[in-house]
């Protein structure tokens, strides 16, 4: 071995990837954090909410002097058709005060920061270059990363492999088998810029709050759902969807965000905000099921590399599990190194790490829930359904008698094809995912 040997690399300075670091570097060990972007960062358009607590473990008070945009003070999940649109909405005071809940970032901004912490606690950051495969040795163990760089490869003891949704390191280590499209979303978004006054006074919020739209009937019936989120001085709105439905529906994404901007419910909040970026990326939403081994001989995944991703519909959460993950990536790796046993078998306290927090624990209590939140009934028939029913409680009918809320809900079930029977299958359903 090279006497330069890295006790770590860690490929990918996003949030799995830093957290890795950090701890890594925490621990007294030598390790290199690789990016292919200029900077952390670099490839993230702008921003998304993000919920911190995970981060209270390892930087004390960390609101202090995080980049954030607002704190996210207001939630509304929204059931839309054309033409209706029905909100449970909240907000409270308790998220915009420390310790705060959720905050809309821009990703630059924020992962240059988690970086800059794994640097300051001794990681190299090494940045535009990429990881052009694995090192092996004699056993097929991996013993680093090949890079494009003119310095050359890196060895190590071990890796972490933080590389993203399709992670091709995953992929070399037999860990990510071939990608199978039903278990992808694409997320697409506009950023627009709109005046920070005009902000506040549209969403009615004060100053640093923030709020996050999640919304149901948003796209043309293709499984998936529609958002919108407030920062500084931009609003971003955007919409997952399920592949093999966009696919099918022969529909461009941008249509829809086009089609989500005219609805009468949206269109007041963004009058006059002109675009300033678009973006689009892939989401690993295949649920506990589809997370893949998590270990091989010399190697860790984390983060979207590993699917974890929340999306349940209630939730839709990636930064967190992100962080959460790379954090139980860089204790597992830095407890083999000190065991000197960075085997498939010495790396297994990393699952166990997941499956005793929230990261596996959240994904196995709600590993049906994609089944029930992108089924046909609830994407193309209960929102028209929901919004019927409201329209027809409150429609005043005079010289005619009010009818009763059973016989509207007879009615608006029949109109949008869904039985009784089939609608209390369905509570039930959603009450046993989300109990």
């Amino acid at each position: 071995m090279p006497a330069d040997l890295l006790d770590a690399v860690v490929v990918g300075a996003g949030p799995a990837g830093s957290a890795a670091a950090l701890v890594l570097a925490r621990a007294g060990r030598s390790v290199a954090l690789l990016e292919r972007g200029p900077f952390p960062g670099a490839k993230n358009v702008y921003g998304g909410v993000v919920y911190g607590r995970v981060l209270d473990e390892v930087i004390p008070r960390w609101w202090e002097q995080v980049p954030v945009q607002r704190w996210v003070v207001r939630r509304s999940t929204m059931v839309l058709t054309p033409t209706q649109a029905l909100a449970v909405d909240f907000r409270t005071q308790a998220w915009g005060s420390p310790p705060y809940n959720g905050m809309t970032v821009y990703r630059p901004d924020f992962d240059s920061w988690l970086a800059g912490h794994a640097v300051a606690a001794g990681a190299d950051l090494i940045t535009s270059t990429v990881a052009a495969g694995l090192l092996r040795d004699e056993r097929g163990a991996v013993v680093g990363v090949r890079t494009d760089r003119p310095e050359g490869d890196l060895p190590a003891r071990a890796v972490i492999a933080c590389d993203g949704v399709n992670s091709f390191l995953a992929k070399e280590a037999g860990l990510l088998p071939r990608t199978d499209p039903a278990h992808l979303t694409l997320g697409v978004k506009e950023v627009l810029d709109l005046p920070a006054a005009a902000i506040e006074e549209r969403f009615g919020l004060a100053a640093h709050e923030g709020t996050d739209i999640e919304m149901l009937g948003a796209t043309r019936g293709i499984p998936g759902g529609g958002f919108l989120y407030t920062s500084s001085d931009t609003v971003s709105i955007g919409v997952v969807v399920s592949l093999p439905g966009l696919t099918e529906a022969k529909v461009r994404p941008e249509d829809l965000i086009a089609d989500l901007k005219a609805h009468p419910a949206i269109a007041p909040y963004l009058r006059g905000a002109t675009i300033k970026e678009y973006s689009a990326h892939l989401i690993p939403e295949g649920g506990y099921s589809a997370i893949p081994e998590l270990a091989v001989d010399g190697m860790v995944v984390a983060g979207d590399a590993a699917g974890l991703c929340l999306a349940t519909g209630l939730w839709l959460e990636g930064v967190n599990f992100a962080i959460g993950s790379g954090l139980a990536a860089g204790r597992a790796v830095a407890a083999a190194l000190a065991a000197g046993d960075t085997s498939a078998r010495g790396l297994a306290g990393y699952r166990r790490d997941l499956q005793a927090g929230f990261v596996l624990a959240d994904h196995k209590r709600l590993r049906r829930a994609p089944q029930v939140v992108l089924a046909d009934r609830l994407q193309q028939r209960y929102p028209g359904l929901l919004c019927d029913l409201t329209e027809g409680v409150f429609t005043v009918t005079n010289p005619v008698p009010k009818p009763g809320v059973l016989r509207l809900l007879r009615r608006s079930a029949t109109h949008h094809q869904v039985s009784l029977a089939g609608l209390i299958r369905d509570g039930l359903a959603a009450m046993r995912v989300f109990r």
